[in-house]
């Protein structure tokens, strides 16, 4: 096995092409360990990688007007804004007491003297919408994992984490690598992630696996930037082919403003290890990040973003932050999708 490299700095990552500006790819493992992934064929980026719905597909059918067709969920205008039988072989873990990786980072997060939540925080806007999913064995619910996740001084966190190929995962940096906790031993790439996809409160229907063999990148685990705030998880296993996975893409400004968000995970809020959805339209973006009112709490640390696309699923950001009006998520653009690509080789 790999040795961890828990007490050193990041390794970097070989990148193909010339340095990308705060986005380098760092591993936790050795640079030995990383050469191989490091080797993903040079060449012009396509605009996006397609997702698959994994091995006997049973697919849940999309909704109109870009929304997934859950059962009780109703898009809210948004206001203000410019194999089930395997379950019985494993026994979930109790995350029903456990925190959001987000807090490792950022601390319990308490309202302000206004009364309003501060912008490290995901929170839910008004009435909530969310809705449990309770077939987890159905693509997509079942490409979206529960994490429990270890840090390196041994304290427990929830987060979220999506397939997007058969061994990789993506998820929020600080799901991968905690950053100023200001608790001893804390700080640095988490301990071990154990990996549930398709999580059902106790039932696991595709089992679990561990994983130690992480991603980020420099301007995250150098300097905690929330612009960079990405990682991914690699198993040493092939179970995305089960479970299917997640396309991601780069969209403009315009098309993503006129698109409906999606989101599905494991809010702490709710009964230990159950999956929750919620989507909205898109709120506003800049150059890093896209902004929405979908509810979402945390434990949803980690979480796609995506869009329906002729009736695929695109992820265009990864979910990590919120506010007191809208959540937030970092934007998959070009750097961030050339680092996909290459992880999930």
């Amino acid at each position: 096995m790999d040795t961890l490299l828990q007490d050193k700095e990041p390794v970097t990552i070989p990148s193909v092409g010339k340095p990308m500006n705060g986005h380098t790819p760092v591993s936790n493992l050795s640079e030995e360990a990383t050469q191989e992934a490091a080797q993903a064929p040079a060449g012009r980026a396509l605009p996006s990688s397609p997702p698959a719905e994994g091995t006997n597909p049973q697919t849940i059918q999309p909704g109109k007007d870009g929304v997934e067709a859950v059962s009780g969920f109703k898009l809210r205008e948004t206001q203000n804004l410019s194999e089930a039988a395997l379950s019985k072989l494993y026994k979930a873990p109790d995350t029903s007491k456990l925190r959001d990786i987000g807090e490792a980072s950022y601390g319990v997060r308490a309202l302000k003297d206004d009364g309003t939540l501060p912008t490290k925080a995901e929170t839910v806007h008004g009435p909530d919408d969310r809705v449990q999913i309770t077939n987890t064995t159905i693509y997509p619910w079942r490409a979206i994992a529960s994490l429990l996740i270890t840090a390196r001084d041994g304290s427990q966190w929830i987060g979220t984490g999506w397939f997007i190929g058969p061994h990789t995962l993506m998820t929020a940096g600080h799901v991968v690598f905690i950053k100023n906790s200001g608790v001893a031993g804390r700080d640095g790439w988490v301990r071990s992630i154990q990996v549930m996809p398709g999580r059902n409160g106790a039932s696991l229907p595709y089992g679990s696996v561990t994983s130690t063999n992480f991603r980020s990148v420099t301007n995250w685990t150098n300097n905690g930037d929330e612009n960079f705030d990405y990682g991914a998880i690699i198993i040493p296993t092939n179970l995305g082919n089960t479970t299917g996975w997640f396309g991601f893409g780069i969209y403009s400004d315009a098309d993503l403003l006129n698109t409906v968000g999606n989101i599905s995970g494991y809010p702490g809020d709710k009964p230990g290890g159950t999956q929750w959805f919620d989507a909205r339209r898109i709120a506003s973006v800049n150059s890093r990040k896209v902004y929405y009112d979908i509810d979402t709490a945390g434990g949803q640390s980690g979480s796609a973003v995506y869009r329906l696309v002729n009736g695929a699923r695109y992820a265009f950001a990864i979910h990590a932050y919120g506010g007191a009006t809208t959540n937030s998520g970092t934007r998959i653009v070009q750097d961030v999708y050339n680092n996909m690509v290459s992880w999930k080789a």
